[in-house]
């Protein structure tokens, strides 16, 4: 284990009865870096964060942060890192004022120093106005942020954020991404988890696809992007009687084996090179196949898990694994 290293992680187990959730992880994650873990609802995101978080015991592997052991040092460990979790941890009978209050006076702020936090934090995310407002009175939105605020009170080295948009308005999660940003622009590390390939595409230097607690692939953006293509070319035909013939021609131009819907008449074609779509609608039009519509789409989550992993994504979530076995 190296201290070049924000987190390195080998082989992490965590089995909940019969159950195993995080199967033989492996993560190295660079400093300075926002470093994304895709996956769908169990696939073992929120179990592996929380055991790098100490809050889960290890039933194999090593992990550690910055080189300090997550179970021998756990103390250390929690002494350089932030987490927020997929629900918030403010407490809704207070205001957003009266929380913060109380986390910086657990993270030893004393006197005008709690104010003068609290009023950071609040300006930084957007929530001046709301402070002295019960959290009831608040959106999905502001409870994150606020929630969010909280863990960087001390602003740790090492921040895990689980899912931190699920839910939110385009809007608000626009603001997130935002946020997320300035924290690397200000030297700290981020740990996401993620179901979405656009989120991961938009702030993450690296990602690792987890599925049924196994990392299957690793690597930037672009890497993944083109295990499935640049984008996904959908035909939908005129006839439905065309739909072989319209396939057999759509994979002789792309070279690439696209999918056939014959019943919905639809045509769809992974693309390394979108500079094809020209050809394959000349092609069609030649061969006397008329196409009603044309979309070209970015890969989505699904398109991805399905070349990785060769199946769908079954949401089962690994926090309710937890729960079953507490």
């Amino acid at each position: 284990m190296s201290t070049e290293w924000a987190i390195e992680a080998h082989g992490l187990v965590k089995d909940f009865g019969e159950q195993r959730a995080v199967d033989h992880v492996d993560l190295q994650v660079a400093p300075g870096i926002v470093y994304g873990v895709l996956g769908p609802n169990g696939a073992g995101k929120t179990t592996t964060i929380r055991m790098l978080a100490t809050l889960l015991g290890l039933d194999g592997g090593k992990a550690t942060i910055f080189g300090h052991d997550v179970v021998k040092d756990a103390h250390r460990v929690r002494q350089l890192i932030g987490v927020t979790g997929q629900y918030a941890s403010v407490d809704e009978t207070l205001t957003a004022m009266e929380n913060l209050d109380i986390f910086c006076r657990l993270q030893g702020l004393k006197g005008k120093a709690v104010k003068a936090k609290s009023d950071e934090l609040l300006a930084s995310f957007g929530l001046t106005d709301a402070a002295n407002k019960p959290l009831q009175n608040f959106s999905g939105g502001m409870r994150r942020r606020l929630d969010l605020a909280a863990s960087l009170i001390a602003r740790p080295p090492l921040i895990f954020l689980d899912e931190p948009t699920t839910g939110l308005d385009p809007r608000t999660r626009a603001q997130m991404w935002d946020t997320i940003r300035e924290l690397i622009k200000a030297g700290s590390t981020v740990l996401l988890t993620t179901q979405y390939l656009d989120e991961a595409d938009q702030l993450a230097d690296r990602i690792a696809v987890i599925d049924t607690g196994r990392v299957v692939a690793e690597g930037t953006s672009d890497d993944l992007k083109a295990l499935v293509g640049k984008a996904a070319l959908q035909l939908t035909l005129g006839e439905r009687a065309d739909a072989e013939a319209a396939s057999a021609l759509v994979a002789r131009v792309t070279g690439t084996a696209p999918t056939l819907s014959p019943e919905s008449r639809r045509v769809n074609a992974p693309l390394t090179d979108t500079a094809v779509v020209t050809d394959v609608l000349v092609a069609l039009r030649d061969a006397g196949i008329e196409v009603t519509e044309m979309s070209l789409q970015k890969p989505s989550l699904d398109e991805v898990f399905l070349t990785i992993t060769g199946h769908v994504a079954e949401p089962t979530s690994d926090t309710d694994l937890e729960e079953a076995r507490a």
